[in-house]
């Protein structure tokens, strides 16, 4: 079953999930369309190499004008209307930039992997609650609902000034129609009466301006209540929802309906603005002993510019972290002189504003660092899929000025990636009279001189994420602290969900924990920063960290499939490996990585004794040098041992449970074993058709040396030769091959 067709078998809540990172950039029918296709190709790959990018997106194109051709013949004028449309709209953007598509392309399959992955996971972990909470939904609704509700006020206020401005006109020329009269006329008794109703016209005037105003007050006192509370408060839950899928949780919606509300508002303050612009209007043509605008309307009006003034402040927000699109998976952490991309947007979406707002992108005050490329912006409308009023840096690069180069020679590789910094964004904007100063600031980030400090910058990066809400705390690291082991077990499941497809389930969260404390129970465990990723492992050369991440690089570069299959446990001690497996058929093995050689693999598996009593065979761990020469599904199949004066045979029958070996492993075979041949059918150009096997030795005597290598290159052939004409002895010396005995 395609990646494709389990997403479309997804619930509602993950669907919707799906629905927020497909948009014009890459259009959910095209994934649709070409569902099959688009998962055959290497889109990561390409995001890092333009010439296949460029092929990449050649073929993407040939695949939707194949599909334009099919549904032509089907005559169904909706889809050959949205498929042109999205032909001309892939070719003109990334025409010059293949490189991006490829990006986006492999960020939303890397998000549905994610995705599956959630939705398998029986439970919850305590942040994703927390990000879920009802509480939350209910706030979101009634924030959207009162927004609602102001902009109907301010609009029936504005049908309230224009009533009062009708008013007054009339009361303008009949005033004023007296007064042309002359006198003698004045005395008349129609005069008279008409006079009494010019004041009792005046009384109204002058109830209706307070009453405008007082509605005016309200309007701007409900704008006050829900910007200082709610409103306030969707946008830190927002903001505290992006630092976590920033660090692999799930993905951050909510923007747009912000973007409405906060649109909305400044459409009802700039209505009220307008409003008492039309009082003081009145107020030139009319005023009075006790009249109420002059008094009200400088303090309202004041009032509705501080008001439009944090809005616009708190509405300038980085939309899209700093992150290089060479390590999609590692946002926050930059390499010096290697370009990253950083998006921001303004959260007030006016037509007015569209190219009139220049943002400008510099590095934090310590004179360290320089940002190089074009740092300077305008924001616009057209560039993103939505029509929002955003601005995207793609050209931006960290460089390291040569003074502080220089003196840094003391420093250790922790200090290195324990600094943090901060991008920070500056712009003005100018409307309708005002003049707003705006500044917003990534989250803190991590600058890298060398790609092999970039797992302990990681490490960084996800520790302050973890800990605390704060997006500025550039001292974090001075004394950083405790993280409740719960919570970072969530975070470590989240870095293999969304980095390679398949997040961890609590037996092996409940092995990652062991080895953390070295307890069985850790509720309410406090990690200190110290523990996971600066002290070595006990008996270890290397940190818990450094060991965790190696496992996820070999994941991603070897066995991928596998792990998605779920056919890896992976994370479970040499004890509890021997539980689970002393009772099952001779056989059975499974898979798990080891913990005294980083990023290795082995397997295990049960065999029986001709006494009855069971044993348990380990191999030498398989590392990502082994690996590079021979798929680990192809060694799982090809595997043989040698045991005393038998003939060599495969011992791995059974994945564990029960599941046979060729079921698990069949498709991921790269291909069919060869049929062993003698040396006389051989293939093409005289030569006998190769390939590695490898094979094991099970030494009776332990104190017996272990040779070097567990693989051996051996044609078919010549193997079935060595059987029919050398003793097991013999072959065990040729294969010099070594495999632990347990």
């Amino acid at each position: 079953m395609s990646q494709w067709s389990q997403v479309q078998q997804l619930e509602i809540k993950f669907l919707e999930q799906v629905d927020q990172f497909y948009d014009d950039n890459f259009p959910m029918e095209i994934r649709h369309l070409l569902a099959q296709w688009i998962e055959g190709q290497d889109w990561e790959a390409a995001s890092n190499n333009e010439a296949m990018a460029t092929i990449l997106l050649q073929n993407l194109l040939i695949q939707v004008d194949e599909q334009l051709e099919r549904v032509s013949q089907e005559k169904n004028l909706l889809l050959i209307h949205n498929l042109k449309r999205i032909r001309k709209l892939l070719q003109g953007k990334y025409h010059g930039n293949p490189m991006h598509i490829a990006v986006i392309i492999s960020n939303c399959l890397r998000e549905e992997r994610r995705i599956l992955a959630a939705a398998s996971m029986p439970v919850q972990g305590p942040l994703e609650k927390s990000l879920q909470n009802s509480v939350v939904s209910e706030r979101q609704r009634n924030v959207e609902h009162k927004v609602s509700a102001i902009k109907n006020s301010a609009q029936m206020t504005d049908q309230d000034v224009k009533y009062l401005e009708d008013l007054q006109e009339e009361f303008d020329f009949r005033y004023k129609t007296i007064q042309s009269l002359e006198q003698s006329d004045k005395n008349s008794t129609l005069i008279k009466q008409e006079m009494l109703a010019l004041q009792a016209m005046l009384n109204t005037l002058d109830y209706k301006r307070k009453e405008v105003l007082s509605k005016i007050g309200r309007v701007i006192h409900e704008i006050d209540m829900l910007m200082s509370n709610m409103l306030t408060e969707e946008l830190l839950d927002w903001k505290r929802r992006q630092q976590i899928a920033c660090i692999g949780g799930p993905l951050h919606g909510g923007l747009d309906q912000l973007q409405n509300c906060f649109t909305l508002l400044a459409e009802s303050l700039f209505q009220v603005r307008r409003q008492l612009e039309k009082l003081d209007e009145l107020l030139t043509r009319l005023t009075y002993d006790g009249d109420p605008i002059p008094v009200q309307r400088p303090q309202l009006l004041e009032k509705v510019n501080f008001l439009l003034y944090n809005l616009f402040r708190n509405s300038f927000v980085v939309e899209r972290q700093p992150c290089m699109p060479t390590h999609p998976q590692r946002p926050m952490v930059l390499k010096t002189l290697i370009q990253f991309t950083v998006k921001l947007r303004l959260l007030i979406k006016l037509p007015e504003l569209n190219y009139q707002i220049r943002v400008k992108a510099t590095i934090d005050n310590n004179r360290r660092f320089v940002l190089c490329g074009t740092h300077v912006k305008a924001m616009n409308m057209d560039e993103s899929a939505n029509g929002s009023l955003s601005v995207e840096f793609r050209h931006l690069q960290p460089k390291e000025m040569k003074s502080s180069a220089g003196s840094k020679g003391n420093e250790g590789p922790h200090m290195v990636t324990e600094e943090l910094h901060s991008i920070s964004f500056e712009t003005q904007v100018c409307l309708y009279g005002l003049t707003i100063n705006l500044e917003t600031s990534s989250l803190p980030v991590v600058m890298i001189s060398n790609v092999s400090q970039l797992p302990n910058a990681w490490a960084s990066i996800i520790w302050y994420n973890l800990s605390t809400n704060d997006p500025q705390n550039l001292s974090f690291f001075n004394n950083p602290p405790a993280a409740t082991l719960s919570q970072l077990l969530e975070v470590l499941s989240w870095q293999f969900s969304s980095y390679v497809g398949r997040g961890l389930n609590s037996e092996q969260l409940s092995m990652l924990a062991e080895k953390l404390t070295g307890q069985v129970s850790y509720n309410d465990y406090q990690l200190s920063w110290a523990k996971f990723c600066k002290e070595h492992l006990p008996g270890k050369s290397f940190t818990f960290w450094v060991w965790l991440e190696a496992i996820l690089d070999l994941i991603k570069k070897h066995i991928l499939p596998l792990w998605i299959d779920g056919y890896v446990m992976g994370f479970v001690s040499k004890e509890k490996e021997r539980i689970l497996l002393k009772d099952k058929t001779p056989g059975t093995f499974l898979l798990r990585f080891s913990e005294s050689n980083l990023g290795g693999i082995t397997f295990t598996w049960v065999d029986q004794l001709e006494n009855g009593d069971v044993t348990f065979h380990s191999v030498e761990p398989y590392n990502k040098g082994r690996l590079s020469a021979l798929p680990f599904a192809d060694i799982l199949r090809d595997y043989k041992v040698i045991m005393a004066d038998n003939v060599p045979e495969n011992p791995l029958k059974y994945l564990y449970p029960d599941i046979p070996k060729d079921k698990a492993f069949g498709k991921h075979y790269s291909c069919q074993p060869h049929e062993v041949s003698k040396p006389s059918d051989g293939g093409g150009k005289g030569y006998v058709p190769s390939v590695f096997i490898p094979v094991s030795k099970i030494l009776n005597d332990s104190t017996d040396p272990h040779s070097p290598s567990d693989l051996l290159p051996m044609s078919p052939s010549v193997y079935a030769v060595l059987r029919e004409h050398l003793s097991p002895t013999v072959i065990e010396t040729a294969v010099r091959c070594k495999l632990f005995h347990s």
